[in-house]
């Protein structure tokens, strides 16, 4: 929860800092964007084969320093006088390497935390805490980047996961080392792999995941441009905006586990995806007049109160399914080739907003988040259910038909 409030406030800070500060062009705006999320297409899979060779908590603990020291270097560089737009891609790339490894062990360590029949609810608590932290982070950054400047809030962040490294150090948990005489890197990466797109109820779960990501990632390509410049909001306004869709994710992580005992988590995914598309209408339709920045506080919830309804239910299925020695190589794997479609969506984005404009880029978004919902609907039922022998709540449950035993499951990121 630490590191998400101080994550928060970097979210307004940054935009500011890229938009305002150094005058970067779309296309920049992309790159920018995308910096963070390219380590995952080099090291994400390889990150995946290490989390489950070594042990997780202190992978954990040395990923938040070294996210740590990257952004505390970004207001020293300001300050320097060396901080040019190119220069803080370079520190983005070495901050998104630090957070391969870093969430590949945070999202493989659960599972050795919390008994498997919990581990929906237990995500449920923990996106509760990061979106209550991301509901006044941007609220607090929006105003620190008016009193203190976008470079010196950042460092704020870089704190924040100096804490987040001395929780995590504290952390009780039983992790023997994983004993196997013979290694083969490569085989091991081809394992996690063929584990997530050859099982018939996890491949049609990734892919519209992978979708959603290259739609996500140009969307806040566009959103930081939109709001920034063609709507003119401040820092200030910014951070509400972003405050918006903290406090409609924590609404959303609060129904997470009602919604799964209801509809199934597959209908719960399906239905939060359905609503991406009609927020991001809501956007596009977005003018600067008071009523049109009404219009995209609204999208913004929308969008919020979707991904904290979905995002326990996706990941507790993927955990509750994949087994504890497989978990960090399908975690990054998932996770590499989602960062990399954000970073390609990211990159497009800013390409088309120079060429086409910013409206009909978004209605461009609108559609890819579209196909992403008609990917997950369109199987749900006849693929989206658990093999036999887990024993978990189906992701299409008959009515009636739900039960709780062992099993598991990003700003917003959200975790996936």
């Amino acid at each position: 929860m630490i590191s998400s409030a101080g994550s928060s406030v970097t979210a307004v800070a940054m935009p500011i800092l890229v938009v305002q500060l150094l005058d970067a062009t779309p296309f920049e705006v992309g790159v920018v964007n995308a910096a963070q999320f390219i380590p995952y297409a080099v090291l994400g899979l390889v990150a995946g084969v290490y989390v489950d060779r070594w042990r997780r908590k202190p992978i954990l603990v040395w990923a938040s320093i070294g996210r740590a020291v990257t952004l505390g270097a970004v207001p020293l560089l300001w300050l320097a006088g060396l901080l040019h737009i190119w220069v803080l891609i370079i520190v983005l790339l070495l901050y998104g390497s630090f957070s391969v490894f870093g969430f590949a062990a945070m999202q493989s360590l659960l599972p050795r935390l919390v008994p498997r029949g919990q581990l929906v609810q237990a995500n449920a608590r923990l996106d509760q805490a990061d979106a209550a932290a991301t509901t006044l982070g941007p609220t607090i950054g929006g105003g620190l980047v008016g009193v203190l400047g976008a470079p010196l809030v950042i460092a704020v962040d870089a704190i924040s996961y100096l804490v987040d490294a001395a929780l995590n150090s504290s952390l009780d948990v039983d992790e023997p080392r994983p004993t196997a005489p013979a290694r083969n890197l490569i085989g091991e990466v081809r394992d996690g792999l063929k584990f997530t797109y050859r099982h018939r109820t996890l491949n049609p779960l990734a892919v519209s995941t992978h979708v959603w990501f290259l739609a996500n990632g140009a969307a806040l390509t566009v959103l930081s441009l939109f709001a920034l410049r063609s709507l003119g909001f401040s820092a200030y306004t910014y951070g509400l905006l972003l405050t918006t869709f903290g406090a409609a994710s924590l609404l959303g992580a609060s129904i997470a586990h009602t919604l799964a005992k209801r509809l199934g988590s597959g209908r719960a995914v399906v239905l939060a995806r359905t609503l991406y598309p009609l927020a991001w209408i809501l956007v596009a339709f977005a003018t600067d007049t008071t009523v049109g920045h009404v219009v995209l506080f609204a999208a913004l919830g929308l969008q919020g109160l979707a991904a904290g309804a979905e995002n326990a239910n996706e990941m507790g299925y993927w955990q509750a399914l994949t087994p504890d020695e497989l978990l960090g190589r399908v975690n990054a794997a998932r996770r590499s080739v989602n960062r990399t479609m954000a970073a390609v969506g990211a990159v497009i984005a800013g390409l088309l907003v120079t060429v086409i404009g910013e409206r009909p880029t978004l209605i461009g978004v609108i559609i890819v988040f579209a196909i992403a919902a008609a990917i997950v609907a369109s199987r749900h039922c006849d693929t989206l259910k658990p093999s036999s022998d887990t024993n978990i709540p189906g992701l299409c449950p008959r009515r009636g038909a739900f039960t709780s035993r062992p099993s598991f499951v990003r700003f917003r990121d959200i975790g996936r």
